[in-house]
């Protein structure tokens, strides 16, 4: 078996038991804030805001009314932002990838943000061409002329259930990311769009943590190269599948250390019987 059927085989199992244990046992309202304030943190940590997953949690429950050490306001504001563009996006889960529907959120997801950079407006496409590090995105013009044929495949082959959706959705990604049709706010749009083809196809949203940026941006660099997606699509399927380990494994664990903890022990029984002669 080739490497990413092997990969492919171990998600699809994974799935069925993250199900299992993870998603079908929340109320649906509380896994999705816990996905949502998850996802916001790591999203816009990989983009430079300083807001840990507690504090997103925290802005999300009091607004600005949360007390907030050693953070901007720009930061909250991106935040905000994404809470926002998250519940846009999921509460049109039936909608199909077309540009109205991608400018409308890239409006929201950056509405209180945008206004700071120059020659820029929320929902509205680049008009210069774009960089970001070392990487020149090309021909801004080029660029945006190919998103609606990339939308429509996409969906077209969404709509097929031919191909895995975690294919899909890196496929999508890296091509995505690369065609940088915005201003501003690509990556975090490009994260929400991949997880809004999985969500279609109910499956776990992929969340590239922060402190996981460097070998992102290396998968896609690498797929660049290559001209082959498979470098991010194993960095997606391999990031699906930590989360989907961690949180199975920290339920079990702490399931499992409560009642540890109510067990008595050898000693203590036997401590008990001595106070009693």
């Amino acid at each position: 078996m080739a490497f990413m059927e092997k990969l492919i085989s171990h998600y699809n199992v994974l799935l069925k038991q993250y199900n299992d244990l993870i998603v079908n046992a929340f109320d649906d309202k509380d896994f999705f804030e816990y996905t949502e304030n998850l996802f916001t943190a790591h999203s816009c940590g990989i983009e430079g805001n300083s807001f840990s997953v507690n504090d997103t949690r925290e802005l999300n429950e009091k607004g600005l009314n949360a007390i907030l050490h050693n953070k901007s306001l720009l930061e909250a504001f991106e935040i905000l932002d994404h809470f926002k563009a998250y519940e846009f996006a999921f509460s049109n889960i039936s909608q199909p990838l077309t540009e109205s529907f991608i400018k409308e959120l890239h409006s929201v997801l950056t509405f209180n943000t945008l206004k700071f950079t120059k020659n820029s407006e929320p929902g509205e496409y680049t008009t210069t061409d774009m960089a970001a590090g070392d990487t020149l995105f090309g021909d801004h013009k080029q660029n945006i002329a190919l998103i609606p044929k990339l939308l429509e495949q996409t969906q077209l082959t969404m709509d097929k259930g031919e191909l895995h959706p975690m294919l899909i959705s890196a496929k999508f990604h890296y091509h995505f990311i690369y065609l940088h049709p915005f201003r501003d706010g690509n990556g975090r749009l490009g994260r929400l769009l991949s997880n809004f083809i999985l969500a279609k196809k109910q499956h776990p949203l992929v969340i590239i943590r922060s402190e996981e940026k460097e070998k992102y941006i290396e998968a896609l660099k690498a797929s660049k190269r290559h001209r082959d997606t498979a470098p991010i699509e194993t960095f997606f399927f391999e990031t699906a599948i930590y989360r989907m380990t961690h949180e199975i494994a920290q339920k079990k664990n702490l399931t499992q250390n409560f009642f540890l903890k109510l067990k008595p022990t050898q000693e203590n029984e036997e401590k008990k019987k001595l106070r009693v002669r």
